[in-house]
């Protein structure tokens, strides 16, 4: 019995220095030199050196002059009743769809009054069809990109907001629009923060690391 469980702990320490130790450590190593970017959370700085948003991780943008991500229904919890909780787009700490049925009347009611801000905004989309990602949250909440046909919709009112031709608009959607994964996987797809980054940048080039 006692031989047993010396073999047991040996093989016990054996994996636990494996698995524990040397195969994290090597993946560190090799992520902080090959893809250090992608490694740190692909976080995307502004020139001091302040964070300004992760690629991988959607957020809140405000205004007629930004590009708007998917609606995301994820909650918090309310500061002055710890009980309940509140709507909190983009909270990576608590992750989560609204759960609900497309027959669920607050849904529905949630689509119509989203539908009718948006056209209140863009009055040229009023009746039209809208690419499901401009109304519907994702399962994660999260969701860092959009379709093109969502970034296309709101090209008329970026452009108007910031006094710029549209088609300086449309050029900068060309050159974020990244493809299926390996030509395979997924659907076409903007990074919202590369491309709000993007806009603010006089050149209007793509020099973030969100579409790799």
């Amino acid at each position: 019995m006692l031989n047993v469980m010396i073999t047991a702990g040996r093989a016990s320490m054996v994996m636990f220095a494996l698995c524990g130790l040397i195969y994290p450590l090597a993946l560190t190593v090799i992520g902080q030199l090959v893809l250090p970017f992608q490694a740190n959370g692909s976080l995307e700085r502004g020139p001091e050196g302040v964070v300004l948003g992760s690629c991988l991780i959607g957020q809140q943008w405000n205004g007629p002059e930004w590009f708007h991500g998917r609606p995301s229904a994820t909650t918090g919890i309310d500061q002055n009743d710890p009980s309940r909780n509140v709507s909190a787009p983009y909270n990576a700490a608590n992750s989560a769809g609204s759960n609900l049925g497309p027959t669920n009347r607050s849904l529905m009611a949630r689509l119509l009054a989203d539908r009718q801000a948006l056209e209140a905004a863009q009055p040229e989309l009023m009746g039209k069809l809208l690419p499901s990602d401009m109304l519907t949250a994702s399962a994660s909440g999260l969701d860092p990109d959009i379709s093109p046909a969502n970034a296309a919709l709101q090209a008329a009112r970026v452009a108007n907001a910031r006094g710029i031709p549209q088609v300086q608009i449309e050029g900068l959607l060309e050159r974020h629009t990244v493809g299926r994964s390996l030509r395979v996987f997924g659907e076409p797809r903007i990074n919202v923060l590369a491309l709000n980054l993007a806009l603010q940048r006089s050149n209007g080039s793509n020099e973030t690391g969100c579409g790799l």
